[in-house]
């Protein structure tokens, strides 16, 4: 992608939209973050885009986009691809311009987030749910575009979608009043770091921003290192808003010629970062909502992106369509990531006492057994059981191995990248 393509993208071209799209979407707050700010020393504020008109910023890039059709494209119709948020804006447009619109979303798309596109997009849409990740559902929707007609509304690698999605840089100036010393966005398939990066650069020139995208999921870096978007073999899902294995080739080129960094953040600190939310500040956020929020940290901690003390730093929070049903596992894996819960397979002398010898001489005062699955073998002297423990500290870890070995207990740990982990966790 040349720089040519990439100037499309213009800090002139946010403003336009920001005028553009005024009617459709909500100017959310920009709120004080104040258990960041009391760990900081820093003035640390949150900006609420889960508090959007579909619960995220994607409504943005979708009605700048589509208000820009013209008579012929609003008859041809749309189609896009989403795991979900970009579909609910894409959803309400269709509703609200009277567009008749085909959405492909992965077949792992949460309940809550398919029954929110049809209720948006009434009888205007059709939702075909396809393969098992963005990019499949992304690659029957351009599909469909070439053979039926329809304008493809991207979710990130479209001058319009972008520059729709930059408007969140322009409120949060608007809002503050002045150039923030750091903007922290959160990375997907890159449309929202180039859109908000391109107006920083012009009207905050001094404000750093930040991309932050998930581990498992790392494809900006990838093509930053490569010099052009690649894809990745394999992804890990779970932060389904901002897990996709290839970033946009526009999105890619702008993000490139600004040369923010990119940094990643392990989806079991996403987790945490949830679960503190909830019990902290009441908000509900889905993982890639809380993903710039997960990196930032006092410095010292050790954090993806460590807060200078005095320093002004706007997170983007950027969506809150999650799906309850998946709070156990954000639970299981942010246990997981803080050294809390680990998983065994221990050999069991098939003898009366074997399972209270276990609990009284490996188990520590503060640990806990969360999951033990074993089956007599009357031919057999000993018998294995897939043991989960739950640790009162995670500083326990290494004393418990160390009891388990002077038990004499013959015992494998599951690692974390197991395929045998992930089927108890």
């Amino acid at each position: 992608m040349s720089d040519v393509a990439a100037d499309s993208v213009t800090a002139t071209g946010v403003r336009e939209a920001a005028q553009r799209i005024q009617h459709a979407v909500h100017r959310t707050p920009l709120q004080r973050w104040e258990r960041m700010s009391a760990a900081t020393g820093a003035t640390v504020l949150l900006k609420r885009e889960d508090l959007q008109t579909v619960r995220s910023y994607k409504v943005r890039g979708a009605f700048n986009l589509m208000l820009r059709l013209d008579a012929d494209e609003r008859e041809r119709g749309v189609v896009c691809a989403s795991a979900g948020n970009h579909a609910q804006g894409v959803a309400k447009a269709c509703q609200e311009l009277r567009i008749r619109g085909r959405i492909y979303v992965p077949r792992t798309t949460p309940r809550q987030k398919l029954d929110r596109i049809a209720s948006l997009g009434g009888d205007y849409v059709t939702i075909v749910p396809t393969g098992s990740t963005y990019d499949e559902a992304s690659a029957a929707a351009a599909q469909f575009a070439r053979t039926d007609g329809a304008v493809q509304v991207h979710p990130f690698d479209d001058a319009r979608t972008i520059i729709g999605q930059g408007t969140v840089a322009k409120e949060i100036h608007d809002q503050l009043g002045r150039s923030p010393d750091v903007v922290v966005i959160p990375v997907g398939g890159g449309g929202l770091l180039a859109g908000m990066g391109t107006y920083l650069a012009d009207a905050c020139p001094t404000t750093q921003v930040v991309g932050i995208e998930p581990a498992g999921a790392a494809s900006m870096a990838a093509a930053l290192t490569a010099g052009g978007p690649v894809t990745l073999a394999d992804i890990d899902t779970f932060v389904d808003g901002a897990a996709v294995r290839r970033v946009g080739a526009l999105s890619y080129a702008v993000v490139a010629k600004l040369g923010a960094p990119v940094r990643q953040v392990a989806e079991g600190r996403v987790c945490t970062e949830m679960l503190e939310l909830y019990q902290t500040e009441g908000i509900i956020t889905e993982p890639a909502g809380a993903l710039a929020l997960a990196a930032v940290g006092p410095v010292g901690s050790g954090a993806t992106l460590e807060v200078a003390p005095g320093s002004t730093v706007v997170c983007l929070l950027s969506g809150g369509n999650n799906d309850i049903s998946r709070y156990a596992e954000v639970v299981e894996r942010s246990l997981v990531h803080q050294g809390l819960r680990h998983y065994f397979v221990v050999d069991f002398p098939q003898e009366p006492g074997a399972l209270r010898a276990f609990l009284d001489s490996v188990l520590g005062p503060d640990d806990d057994i969360s999951l033990f699955e074993y089956t007599k073998r009357s031919n057999r002297e000993t018998g294995p059981a897939f043991v989960g423990l739950t640790l009162g500290s995670a500083d326990g870890y290494e004393p418990l191995l160390a009891r388990m070995d002077a038990s004499r207990l013959t015992y494998r740990v599951i690692a974390p990248d197991s395929p045998l982990f992930r089927f108890f966790a």
